[in-house]
């Protein structure tokens, strides 16, 4: 629910949680400009724009189908629009490339976990270090000179974030014996070892009860506040939504309906009708 009705499912006043007003946010560093996107017939996305500015929590929200995962997707390359134009940093894109999003500063977590089940939590955090490694793979294969002192330097970098998220317990288990919120911590670590500026997070808590979403909920606004990572957020907890967010955009069928901070969202009338539906 989203409107009067209270969300049972995550209790926005729980300790540990701030609400996500009064964050200082910087300039605009994303701006998505009428975006477009087809697959054949169907328009998944239809001429939306909104903007991300730096340091903000920026939720995606709306029922599903309505193109949140592919707006996602349109940010970090994986795939192409047909019309509209992606500016990220003053640079004009019309079409934002994956490994260049990588290595620009946007990292991403899924809606279906994409870690190496068989490798433990610090080699899967590892690979999130992947574009920071300098050294070339015969040196990385000999395990020899610059590339073992570097090798070095990342594994610290992968420790700290295993303490920041509190999972040195199992930092050499396999991330396939974990249980699912685990695996889902595990997985942002992965995005986090990479430094991004931005980081876009696909239902993050997606299958959680409720003690695991308000841990994750704590490591994301101590991602923002202690990293200064910007953050764009797809959830359907809309407890979590309105209790962490500086604004809000809303999608439904593929276009934008409603944009805003969480109390101009919550009163709109578009939204309203997207969510619980128009009497006849």
């Amino acid at each position: 629910m989203l409107m009067n009705e209270p969300d049972t499912r995550f209790n926005a006043g729980q300790p540990g949680l701030e609400p996500g007003m009064g964050r200082k946010t910087g300039p605009v560093i994303l701006d998505l400009q009428n975006i477009s996107l087809s697959f054949g017939g169907v328009r998944a996305l239809t001429d939306i724009s909104f903007n991300v500015k730096q340091h903000e929590i920026r939720a995606i929200i709306g029922p599903n189908g309505a193109g949140k995962s592919s707006m996602l997707n349109v940010i970090n390359g994986v795939y192409r629009p047909q019309q509209g134009e992606i500016i990220y940093r003053g640079e004009h894109r019309k079409n934002m490339d994956c490994h260049a999003a990588a290595k620009s500063g946007i990292a991403r977590t899924f809606q279906n976990i994409a870690l190496f089940k068989g490798m433990t939590v610090l080699d899967n955090i590892m690979t999130g270090r992947n574009l920071k490694m300098k050294s070339n793979f015969l040196m990385q294969a000999l395990y020899w000179g610059p590339a073992r002192r570097e090798e070095i330097e990342h594994r610290v970098k992968a420790e700290e974030i295993i303490d920041f998220l509190e999972i040195q317990a199992i930092r050499k288990t396999p991330v396939g014996r974990l249980p699912y919120g685990l695996q889902k911590r595990v997985e942002l670590g992965r995005a986090l070892a990479a430094e991004p500026e931005i980081l876009l997070l696909d239902e993050p808590m997606a299958g959680m009860n409720v003690e695991e979403k308000q841990d994750m909920c704590r490591f994301i606004l101590d991602v923002n506040d202690q990293f200064g990572t910007t953050i764009v957020l797809i959830e359907h907890d809309m407890g979590v939504v309105m209790d962490i967010s500086d604004r809000v955009v809303v999608l439904d069928y593929g276009k934008k309906i409603g944009d805003g901070t969480p109390d101009e969202v919550r009163s709109n009338q578009d939204v309203i009708n997207a969510y619980l539906g128009v009497a006849e």
